[in-house]
């Protein structure tokens, strides 16, 4: 590969490999040498070879090797910038060699914390027989996070709470989960066959998080009946389980989704579980991908799994449904 430039003359990068490229960008990264090696399986010293190397070949300086962290040159960055694309270009030729068949090849996937124990376990087993081709790694992320790496091209698809409405994010619905209210035992609102916002209101009620979407959806819809959760005791916990747990001692109450309401004891699901009034609050559980075109079979496979599964555990949503938009400063699921 050689590339000309005016001022430069004539670069001959024809001894650059992805290797290298991919010990540049692992350093970028981690901004240690010894945690990308350690990243990239390759001893210290010979990933600074390679790398030193590589500055020789560009005939620039892409580390500032006296600070520590190590920090990206100015000159490094529009470098590393232009990298990571080639690695990528590169590794989506393999990818639709790979899958011109079938879905195959390497296949990253973020899910919220909020469905990773719900939706992950209703498909991966079937996903893993069905498609063994496929070498999937799941990570458990908050949707900022998988949002961000979608960018980067750090993840491939993600699991999350839609619609989210952001620009180069391409969405697919997978159904549609409704919310449930979760009370005490002896709580005079069980008497209701169905629970309205105002009633949740005037309980104490807990939630997620500060930043997680179904806290944020929880609360939007609960103050649209302008009741306003409060209570002597403010705690807040990313674990359903707890939250039912305080439930279940007799503290205030909770919202759940049908998911999780679903793996209730049955007594529970009887005893302290009901309805929300109509028009039924829903969230929109859906697949996004940045990318429309790459490794698409594996995001319709995917796809069209979920929404199987999903089909057969959650009941027909009511005639009338309000989906609860998870948006929110801090985003994370």
């Amino acid at each position: 590969m050689v590339i000309k430039s005016d001022t430069l003359g004539a670069m001959d990068l024809s001894q650059v490999t992805l290797t290298q490229i991919r010990y540049a960008l692992a350093v970028s990264e981690a901004r240690s040498f010894r945690a990308a090696a350690a990243h990239c399986h390759v001893s210290q010293s010979g990933l600074s070879m390679q790398l030193s190397k590589l500055e020789e070949l560009l005939g620039v300086i892409l580390f500032d090797r006296s600070r520590k962290p190590i920090v990206t040159t100015d000159v490094g960055r529009e470098a590393l910038a232009q990298m990571s694309t080639i690695l990528r270009e590169t590794e989506r030729l393999g990818q639709i060699v790979s899958e011109e068949t079938e879905p195959a090849g390497p296949f990253r996937l973020g899910v919220i914390p909020t469905l990773s124990s719900s939706v992950v376990p209703l498909f991966l087993p079937d996903f893993v027989a069905r498609y063994p081709r496929v070498e999937l790694t799941l990570e458990e992320l908050k949707t900022e996070e998988i949002i961000g790496r979608l960018s980067l091209d750090q993840l491939d698809a993600g699991i999350l709470a839609t619609p989210l409405h952001i620009p180069g994010i391409h969405e697919t619905p997978l159904g549609l989960e409704p919310f449930f209210a979760y009370l005490p035992p002896g709580d005079p609102l069980l008497k209701k066959k169905s629970i309205a916002q105002v009633d949740l209101g005037k309980r104490q009620l807990w939630v997620m998080p500060e930043g997680h979407c179904f806290r944020t959806q929880v609360l939007t819809y609960c103050r649209a009946g302008q009741g306003r959760p409060t209570g002597p005791v403010h705690f807040e916990s990313g674990s359903f389980q707890t939250l039912i747990s305080l439930v279940d001692d007799g503290l205030g109450a909770t919202v759940i989704p049908a998911l999780v309401a679903r793996c209730l004891p049955k007594n529970k699901r009887e005893q302290q579980l009901r309805a929300l009034v109509s028009p039924s609050p829903v969230r929109e559980i859906g697949l996004v991908h940045s990318r429309k075109d790459l490794r698409r079979r594996v995001n319709e496979a995917l796809a069209l799994l979920i929404r199987e599964k999903l089909a057969l555990v959650l009941d027909p949503v009511a005639r009338r449904v309000e989906v609860i938009a998870p948006t929110a400063a801090k985003l994370a699921g």
